[in-house]
């Protein structure tokens, strides 16, 4: 093994670069040429952009898929590929993310599809911290909306990369400058058009590639893949001009107008999150999508070094890891119960951090220190799955498992010691009470509740003193889908009942003595997650307020992620 060491100023901060010694022929394994082919990102976008279908497009022109479902309606009798949840089936819209890997030019390309409602933003924000770049899908008839706002907000935080689709142009929809200037104003992230439209609605005639200078026209139809549609050299305007007429004129001169305001396209800049590159089209369509499909592998990065902590004589060390590090490393950043219902099974979503993953290792969960052994490891195309028989970092594997295993669990091979950090755990706003309508449930009722915490897909919160379960959440509509879910998979019939708590916040002391002396004040407003992590429940904001000025050595945390670093550093 060759390793270069080196120091960070404030921090300890430590990298590998890492090669493999082949013992049988004495040569240097390099995983560097498989991580730079992998490519893994999310879309996001505000409900009814047009995500979901973009998704299924993206995996029927890489080959993915053979045939692409549609959402059409909330009634609509066929579902996309990527909603497997019958919830999803039945409203027609995305409540949970989903994980694909598809093979396109050689790359590996894994596909995380978001949900679109804010209800389920927190869902998303986690998605969003295992993935290298982020697909922004803009309805062209509404802009940018309220969802898109808040998801940008969280990429311009990591600085992920955001290339941008317009979607829907063959539509009634806004002039594209009026679209770019309102992207830029609003998500502060300098736009470099791609493609250019001519047209729009019924007039819509196609895209001008700036990349390749030719025009592609535009025909409707869901089932036409790219070679369908004719390509025309943008040099032969005499053509162009008695085709489309007035809109390629008018085409032209906006497109002028968007490049020559518009920064020169700076590939640094991208990666920085700091410009984002627009294309347009019509994802029901088909129309527009390979030119996004290519721009992944072209412009999106391959997987980036990853921030991990420990903590050594109870200081806090920050390590660099790099993707081509030799050893396994990965973070658990979703985890879904009953995927397959058939199997009442629970899937650890992974984003592999670095190293190389092989049938049969040892794996190690950090925060318990166990060893983890899944019953299978799985890739994913929606429903189905495939067993694993390598995967590198960037990579979305799938580890069945029958519990032990959290949101934000760190799983390595066991030679190395750290943390990833990054995944987000908010406050609830909105709590429930859960009354059971069977008394004899009770049992599957505490394991649909387990399990569902486990997940995220709602906060559970156990109350100290005993009484009714606590449900704590962003949104209404998770509130919905968990009713739902308790009866459509664990038989708990429930009716969900007004709590007097507003908020919620983790708590953690210098001493345990400290910590002890809190909980006897408040012993009603003491509970604990999923996670098992101690939180101080409020009626008012005041509540905290008052409670920190009385024990001014409990510290009280928004976020679970910081609680359970002090907790570490306290350790």
């Amino acid at each position: 093994m060759r390793c270069i060491t080196w120091q960070d100023g404030t921090h300890r901060v430590l990298s590998r670069v890492c090669a493999r010694s082949d013992s049988s022929s004495g040569t240097l394994v390099s995983y560097t040429a498989e991580t730079r082919r992998r490519r893994t990102f999310a879309i996001i976008s505000h409900p009814d952009a047009g995500k979901t279908t973009l998704t299924e497009k993206l995996l029927l022109f890489s080959g993915a898929i053979q045939i692409a479902g549609s959402v059409k309606a909330r009634k609509a009798s066929r579902h996309a590929t990527s909603d497997w949840m019958e919830i999803e089936k039945q409203r027609g819209i995305s409540v949970a993310s989903s994980v694909m890997q598809m093979l396109y030019r050689d790359h590996v390309i894994n596909l995380l599809d978001t949900p679109g409602h804010k209800d389920f933003s927190e869902d998303t924000y986690r998605v969003l911290t295992a993935v290298d770049s982020a697909l922004m899908v803009i309805d062209a008839a509404n802009g940018v909306e309220a969802q898109t706002r808040r998801l940008i907000e969280v990429c311009r935080q990591r600085d992920t990369p955001v290339i941008t689709f317009v979607n829907k142009m063959d539509r009634e929809v806004r002039d594209p400058l009026d679209i770019l200037d309102e992207v830029e104003r609003e998500l502060g992230m300098p736009c470099v058009p791609m493609t250019w439209p001519v047209g729009q609605g019924k007039s819509f005639g196609g895209i001008i590639n700036l990349r390749t200078h030719n025009m592609t026209v535009f025909e409707s139809g869901s089932d036409r893949r790219p070679q369908d549609f004719d390509t025309v050299p943008l040099s032969d305007q005499g053509a162009l001009l008695q085709r489309f007429g007035h809109e390629f004129e008018t085409a032209l001169g906006s497109m002028e107008l968007a490049t020559g305001a518009s920064p020169t396209w700076d590939h640094g800049a991208f990666l920085a999150g700091k410009q984002t590159p627009v294309f347009f089209g019509s994802g029901v369509n088909n129309f527009g999508v390979m030119e996004v499909l290519d721009a992944l592998v072209d412009l999106a990065p391959s997987p980036q070094s990853r921030t991990s902590s420990c903590v050594v004589n109870r200081q806090p060390v920050v390590r660099e890891v790099q993707p081509d590090d030799e050893a396994f490393s990965g973070v658990v950043f979703k985890v879904q119960a009953n995927m397959d219902p058939s199997h009442r099974d629970r899937i650890a979503f992974v984003r592999m951090a670095s190293g190389k993953y092989t049938p049969g290792m040892k794996l190690k969960v950090m925060r318990t220190g166990k060893e983890l052994r899944p019953t299978s490891v799985v890739t994913f195309m929606s429903q189905r799955r495939e067993a694993v028989e390598e995967a590198y970092a960037g990579d979305i594997v799938g580890f069945t498992t029958h519990g032990g295993v959290q949101l934000g669990d760190t799983i390595t091979d066991g030679t190395i010691n750290l943390q990833y950090t990054g995944l987000p755990f908010f406050a609830p706003e909105l709590f429930m009470t859960v009354v059971l309508r069977n008394p004899l449930r009770t049992k599957q009722l505490q394991q649909g509740l387990a399990q569902l915490g486990e997940e995220g897909a709602i906060q559970v919160f156990r109350p100290e003193m005993g009484g009714n379960m606590l449900l704590g959440a962003v949104g209404q509509l998770q509130f919905e889908v968990v009713q739902h879910r308790l009866k459509g998979e664990y038989d708990a019939d429930i009716r969900l009942e007004s709590s007097q708590y507003t908020g919620a916040r983790w708590i953690t002391a210098d001493t345990q003595a400290e910590l002890t002396t809190f909980m006897n004040a408040y012993p009603a407003r003491m509970a604990r997650d999923a996670a098992d992590t101690l939180a101080y429940l409020c009626t008012s904001p005041y509540d905290v307020r008052l409670a920190q000025e009385r024990f001014p050595k409990i510290h009280f945390h928004p976020l679970r992620e910081h609680a359970g670093l002090a907790l570490q550093s306290a350790n």
